[in-house]
């Protein structure tokens, strides 16, 4: 646990994308340590499931339309007074390479990966540009705030580098960085601190339906279990992620603990973004 000075307690957080995976694992985590937690998300069964087992309020929206998003604001906000932390975690959408992708899909890949983000911390922007919704100010070095409000975008390690068809969802999250250096650069003298985190593969429902697909067209895997071992054979710690493992990153960067970073970009993936991909065949010939 942290200190009381840079803990999470009695602080507002909205998480976007909160009903499942990451965001469900996000959520459990700040409410562990006392935090207000209000998660989104499109799909009212899993949210309702998820607010109901950890005690958090849910709100059923769309993040990338800017009447939902805003009228998700005006609910937190009257509810709780302002807003702390804003965690934009939704995506989705965007598997085909260009060629293969339509106007329809790509307009839903940019809108679940790159819009939902843009759209929720505009929206956000005015109350998290307020004081603490919690009601501690923040100090005011006369060169900018050590302490305020934050927002922490998850992009994808596909942020960093382009798998093999997923166009869609590569574009939208490598313009994710593009926002979390755009929005630290403009706030950051108003008290808002905006960093990016970038998982690798992670243990979610999303990775799951991947992997089954994956596992379906590799005779030799067995089940889900073994696609994660192949996917991962080449990653440094050997293994996906746990979502409680990308949590406690999120949470750091979301608290006062990270106070002088913004525009940050942590890459959470076991090392795999580390490994020189032209030197695995000797690896694997036993060189």
């Amino acid at each position: 646990m942290s200190s009381s000075h840079n803990g999470v307690r009695r602080r507002v957080v909205v998480i976007t994308g909160g009903g499942t995976g990451i965001g469900e694992a996000v959520a459990e985590r700040y409410v562990s340590e006392g935090a207000q937690v209000v998660i989104v998300g499109r799909r009212p069964g899993p949210l309702e499931e998820t607010a109901e087992r950890l005690g958090v309020v849910a709100i059923a929206g769309d993040a990338s339309d800017s009447v939902s998003a805003r009228s998700i604001i005006d609910r937190v906000t009257t509810q709780f007074g302002g807003i702390d932390v804003l965690v934009a975690n939704a995506g989705g959408y965007g598997f085909a390479a260009v060629g293969e992708t339509s106007d329809t899909e790509w307009d839903a890949a940019i809108r679940a990966n790159l819009s939902s983000a843009f759209m929720m911390a505009r929206e956000a922007l005015p109350a998290l540009l307020e004081g603490n919704a919690s009601g501690s100010a923040a100090p005011d070095s006369g060169l900018g705030r050590s302490q305020g409000k934050e927002i922490v975008i998850v992009s994808s390690l596909a942020g960093l580098f382009a798998g093999p068809s997923v166009a869609g969802y590569t574009v939208g999250k490598h313009a994710l960085i593009g926002l979390t250096r755009s929005l630290a650069r403009d706030y950051g003298r108003r008290g808002v601190r905006v960093n990016a985190v970038c998982p690798g593969w992670v243990r979610t429902p999303m990775a799951d339906a991947e992997m089954d697909e994956f596992v379906a067209h590799m005779p030799d895997l067995r089940d889900r279990d073994e696609g994660y071992v192949a996917v991962t054979r080449d990653v440094p710690l050997g293994r996906a992620a746990e979502p409680s493992e990308i949590a406690s990153v999120i949470r750091f960067l979301g608290s006062a603990e990270s106070s002088y970073m913004t525009g940050a970009v942590l890459v959470v993936d076991g090392g795999a973004h580390i490994v020189d991909l032209p030197t695995l065949a000797f690896e694997h010939a036993g060189m």
